[in-house]
């Protein structure tokens, strides 16, 4: 009789779950008080015993704007061809940097946190998305001296340019968090992948119109080359923030393609998909974590 029940109760699984099994980003909602703290630890530490502490959130993108204004501006005249560089520049550099950070911290964030990953389970999705949060938390003062200055030339906050702004975020952030769930879970494995991340990451501020305008790509790439160029997310992303910022205080001066909001949107999904692929990529490897760490 008692052996009955136990199995009758051995057979009823409705209510348990598979150990170490969740439901992947969505997990992530479920568990975003442990995502707060993961957050709220980050952005803490980071800057801890830190003389500076969150003015080096300032430092870097202005000794970067700096330089890349007296190279390209200044020595190799940019600035000539393009009104109101010094905007075009920033406002293209800020979104970068938010990309490179958030990608380059959620390729290390399991290793990093391999401690964690190691003895208490939680959804390990909770580790690239927190350091993709956290470098959008790192991305806001940025923003907030672009929007100053952009105040003081005149901008005014139109609902276009909020719109194109918010969008450009988005693209660019699901970018990161395809892309740091893809390279995060392989660099657990493999910590080759964290090279070749560094790579990835020195080649896209070229990859977009940061330092140059998209019109001297379509100038020197054959049609089909620029639609490919047009669709990365870092492309529209970059845009897209000219558009926001750069275009409303330079009297109109952002020529847009013919087909710039149909490459937007084809961007967004290719966006989705990354992020759809980099979660079932990341899944698949995710039952080695705690050994190979």
């Amino acid at each position: 009789m008692a052996l009955s029940a136990a199995e009758g109760a051995g057979t009823n699984q409705s209510g348990f779950n598979t150990p170490g099994q969740g439901r992947g980003l969505l997990e992530v909602f479920r568990w975003r008080y442990l995502l707060r703290l993961l957050v709220r630890k980050e952005t803490s530490t980071r800057y801890r015993n830190s003389v500076l502490g969150w003015v080096w959130s300032y430092v870097r993108p202005a000794a970067q704007f700096i330089i890349f204004y007296l190279v390209m501006g200044v020595f190799l005249q940019m600035a000539r061809g393009i009104e109101n560089f010094a905007m075009y520049l920033f406002s293209g550099i800020i979104v970068i940097n938010f990309f490179s950070e958030g990608f380059s911290n959620a390729t290390r964030s399991l290793v990093d946190n391999a401690h964690l990953v190691r003895k208490i389970y939680m959804p390990r999705e909770l580790f690239p998305v927190a350091a993709v949060i956290v470098s959008f938390v790192h991305f806001l003062p940025q923003a907030a001296v672009l929007l100053v200055v952009a105040l003081i030339f005149g901008w005014l906050p139109l609902p276009m340019y909020l719109g194109a702004a918010i969008l450009g975020i988005l693209i660019v952030g699901l970018a990161a968090t395809g892309l740091g769930l893809f390279f995060g879970s392989l660099n657990v494995a493999f910590r080759d992948a964290q090279n070749f991340v560094e790579l990835i990451l020195m080649v896209a501020v070229w990859a977009s119109p940061v330092l140059y305008s998209w019109q001297m790509v379509a100038s020197q790439v054959p049609e089909w080359l620029m639609w490919i160029y047009q669709v990365n997310p870092l492309t529209a992303g970059v845009e897209l923030f000219h558009l926001a910022f750069w275009d409303p205080v330079t009297a109109g001066a952002h020529s847009l393609p013919d087909n710039f909001w149909t490459t937007v949107w084809i961007a967004t999904a290719i966006t989705v998909a990354g992020v759809l692929i980099g979660q079932w990529v990341f899944r698949k490897i995710e039952p080695r974590f705690a050994q190979d760490l």
